[in-house]
């Protein structure tokens, strides 16, 4: 997360008023780096201001004023502009470097017209060289320190000498000695606070960036079983028509049919051979379709009680509680969702058959699916891989339900959550974002 702006003029960056909860992409660490200039240079024209009218009207230096805070106004407006431009466009390389070469170009000017490279606060060239190194491309760099280095070489050779008064001729070095302490402290103070607030920015990148890999190399594990899944779909579809047919032509042979018993058995058969074909169709229709093409807005309580009622009838002996509170709410479904709370109940009634509960509600705005069981709930590696593909308790080669299912709800921009309850069993949630502006048909 970025860290909090230190002055009220500025706010954190936003995508359509929204804050980005995800940890910032390159783009927006440019931008957070961007903040931090701004805020030092709001310090720069506040630290100007009050050193100017200080030495002039306190310590009684003449000073020539009117270019001084000419200078210093300049440079609020180039902050005001910066601010203005920076939620409008993307920041670069070339942007920053020319934020850092206009502080330094008000610092020279100031300078100059107050005694050049004899000024005590002439060190602060090194703060411009610092924040440079850290933030710029190595060639910016160096343009910005040849700059610098310029501009410290004509001070030495041209400036406007300051004119102490004569009550003031006596201490000079002792002015001169408080100005370069003064000088040390406020560079030392300005890099620890902000090189340290933009190499957390850098670190947050740095872990976005670990972020979108390790993503990247979940969705080629996806992209590979589904292959292999749609193959065996292709395979599975034959055997399964030739068992509906056969167990079809048994339901009207006399003797099964005189017999309630088998009769009720082949009924049974044939419910799940419907089912398995059901599945590899539904395979076969995600294969084909391009991704979102399939989903569609739905109300979320009938698309719950069909997928409840479904599970219910399949698996009889598991007693089921569901409990919902969704009046009007609609989110974005499909196959692959129904799939994954289907896969949920599975894993819950496998690990406690004695009782599984479905919990639907609102929080804070999303939807949250919940599944709870009261089996031996999850180990600590387990509740840390969470969401990875074969991480279970059952075994090498199982894990994929809670790792397709973590899929599915951040591919809708969600997310699965999984916690132990207290005293037994664990507790799954699919958090999903609900749908604005449609009511749900009862």
């Amino acid at each position: 997360m970025m860290d909090a702006p230190l002055l009220a003029l500025t706010r954190p960056l936003t995508r359509h008023g929204v804050s980005s909860p995800d940890g910032p992409s390159p783009e927006a660490t440019a931008a957070d780096n961007m903040r931090q200039l701004v805020q030092l240079r709001w310090l720069a024209v506040g630290g100007q201001l009050v050193t100017i009218l200080l030495v002039r009207f306190a310590l009684g230096v003449p000073l020539p004023l009117a270019p001084m805070l000419i200078a210093v106004a300049a440079l609020a407006v180039a902050n005001l502009a910066s601010l203005a431009l920076l939620p409008r466009h993307r920041v670069t390389n070339g942007e920053i470097m020319a934020a850092l070469l206009v502080d330094m170009g008000v610092l020279t000017v100031q300078l100059y017209l107050s005694g050049g490279a004899a000024n005590p606060f002439v060190s602060l060239y090194l703060l411009q060289v610092v924040l440079g190194a850290i933030l710029l491309r190595p060639w910016s760099a160096w343009v910005l320190i040849a700059a610098t280095g310029l501009c410290y070489a004509g001070l030495t050779v041209r400036s406007l000498p300051l004119v102490y008064p004569r009550g003031l001729l006596a201490d000079t070095a002792d002015l001169y000695t408080l100005g370069a302490w003064i000088s040390f402290l406020l560079i030392a103070t300005l890099l620890v606070m902000f090189i340290g607030r933009i190499t957390r920015n850098l670190h947050a990148r740095d872990r976005y960036l670990s972020d979108l890999r390790q993503h990247a190399a979940e969705e080629d594990g996806i992209v590979r079983m589904g292959l292999f899944a749609s193959g065996a779909a292709h395979e599975l579809g034959t055997p399964l028509a030739s068992l509906a047919v056969i167990l079809s032509d048994w339901r009207r042979m006399p003797r099964i049919a005189g017999d309630p018993e088998l009769a009720g058995e082949v009924q049974e058969m044939q419910g799940e051979v419907e089912r398995c074909k059901r599945i590899v169709s539904d395979i076969l229709h995600s294969a084909g379709e391009p991704r979102g093409e399939a989903m569609e807005s739905v109300p979320a309580g009938p698309f719950l009680d069909t997928i409840v009622a479904e599970w219910r009838a399949t698996q009889p002996a598991v007693p089921l509680d569901y409990t919902r509170d969704l009046a009007g709410a609609a989110l974005v479904a499909g196959a692959s969702l129904r799939q994954a709370i289907w896969n949920l109940l599975d894993n819950a009634a496998e690990f406690s058959p004695g009782w599984v509960e479905l919990l639907a509600e609102r929080q804070d705005g999303e939807l949250a699916i919940t599944v709870l069981d009261r089996g031996r709930g999850f180990g600590e590696a387990q509740l840390a891989g969470i969401g990875k593909a074969y991480q279970s308790s059952k075994g090498a080669g199982h894990g994929l339900g809670l790792f397709l299912a973590s899929n599915v709800a951040r591919r809708l921009g969600g997310r699965l959550e999984a916690s132990n309850r207290d005293g037994s069993g664990a507790a799954v949630s699919l958090i999903l974002p609900l749908v604005t502006g449609r009511g749900e048909r009862g």
